[in-house]
This record gives C-alpha cells, sequence and structure tokens, in this order.
C-alpha cells in the first residue's frame, strides 16, 4: 500500500497542465535531452556570430517549451515528502536548463569570446546537462510503476541517490557558469570594461545562481 501510495504521488508530480487546464503526461528527460541535441547541432554549424545567434533560437524555442512544464511543476503542493524529493530533483534539471541558456545568450553579445571558445563553452554545457539528464533516466526507472524489484526501502535510496547527485550538477553548472564569466572579466579589465561586463551579467552578489 506504502508503495502505490508513493507511485500515486509521483504520478502527479510528472503531470504538468496546458492553457485549457487539462492533466498530461510529459517526460523531462525529453525535455533536457531536446536542448543537449539542439545544442550540439548549434556547436557543429556554427562559424560566425550571426550564424551562432540564429542556430541558438532553436535551442532557445526547446527551452520555452520545457520552461512552461517547469513552471507548472512549481505550482504542484500537498505532495508528501518523497514525491517533494522527485519534484526537486526535477526542477533542478529546468534550473540547470535556466542557467545555461540565461548566460548563453549573454555570452554570444560578449566581445571577450571568439566563436571557437563559445562553441566549447556550449559543448561543456551540453554536456554536463546530458549527465544531470542521465540522472533523470535513473530516477525515472525507480518510479516506474513496472519496477517491482526494488523495495519502498530500496526506492527511496535510489530517490534520495539521485536527488544528491542532481545537487552537484546544479552546483557544477554554477560554478562553470561563474568560470566562463570570470575569463570575461579578466579581459575586460584589462581593457578597463569591467563596468560593462557586470552590467551584462551583474556582479557576483546580484547574480540569482
Amino acid at each position: 500500500m506504502k508503495a502505490k501510495i508513493f507511485m500515486l504521488c509521483v504520478s502527479l508530480v510528472l503531470l504538468t497542465t496546458n492553457m485549457s487546464a487539462q492533466w498530461t503526461v510529459v517526460d523531462p528527460s525529453n525535455l533536457a535531452q531536446g536542448i543537449v541535441n539542439t545544442t550540439r547541432n548549434v556547436t557543429q554549424t556554427t562559424t560566425t556570430a550571426t550564424n551562432m545567434i540564429n542556430n541558438f533560437k532553436e535551442v532557445q524555442k526547446v527551452y520555452n517549451q520545457g520552461k512552461q512544464y517547469y513552471d507548472a511543476l512549481k505550482a504542484v503542493n500537498n505532495l508528501v515528502k518523497d514525491a517533494r524529493k522527485v519534484q526537486k530533483t526535477i526542477l533542478m534539471v529546468g534550473e540547470i536548463s535556466d542557467i545555461y541558456v540565461n548566460n548563453f545568450q549573454k555570452m554570444m553579445s560578449d566581445p571577450n569570446y571568439s566563436i571557437d571558445e563559445l562553441n566549447a563553452i556550449a559543448s561543456g554545457y551540453a554536456k554536463l546537462l546530458e549527465q544531470s539528464n542521465d540522472v533523470l533516466n535513473e530516477l525515472k526507472g525507480v518510479v516506474n510503476i513496472s519496477t517491482l524489484s526494488l523495495t519502498d526501502k530500496d526506492r527511496m535510496e535510489v530517490v534520495d541517490n539521485c536527488h544528491d547527485s542532481m545537487v552537484s550538477y546544479r552546483n557544477l553548472v554554477r560554478y562553470y557558469t561563474n568560470k566562463n564569466i570570470g575569463v570575461s572579466y579578466l579581459r575586460a579589465k584589462k581593457k578597463g570594461e569591467t563596468a560593462r561586463v557586470n552590467a551584462l551579467y551583474g556582479n557576483p552578489n546580484e547574480r540569482y545562481w
């Protein structure tokens, strides 16, 4: 009975609403993989700044589609503790996507990066997002109703481990972002343009991540 209650709560976490308030099932791992795939396409086809900006619009399109799901998921309340942890884990994938897309969009307008450097940065984000998506797929495996070989205790341990792993990836993406912005800041400092970099990204105390 406990397992059935948990599965019911998790099913609620994996649901989101559309504008007409109808409930549909969404696989968040597909949303994350979509960003990974479009990012790889950007890095493989980009040769100029204009080309990159145009190609990145596809990444933003996939991101905006996923954002509707994550925003709806945030509004889901009254979950039991274990289902809440599943919810938080999924939402961290959305947060990782937020950090990547919003900051890389700014980096594309930053003259302190070359096209090759931007491609490398985007590839790094894609790798981190893909690795976090692997954790999400592991989580999906244990909340699947057909996974009956695990005990409640074993299932909860996997949920806890996935949550902790996702926290680590979220923090790593924050660190990766700050390190790359730091490169721009150091280059700007040599040119006396730190005010421009702070205006673009915000100073460290102002950055939400």
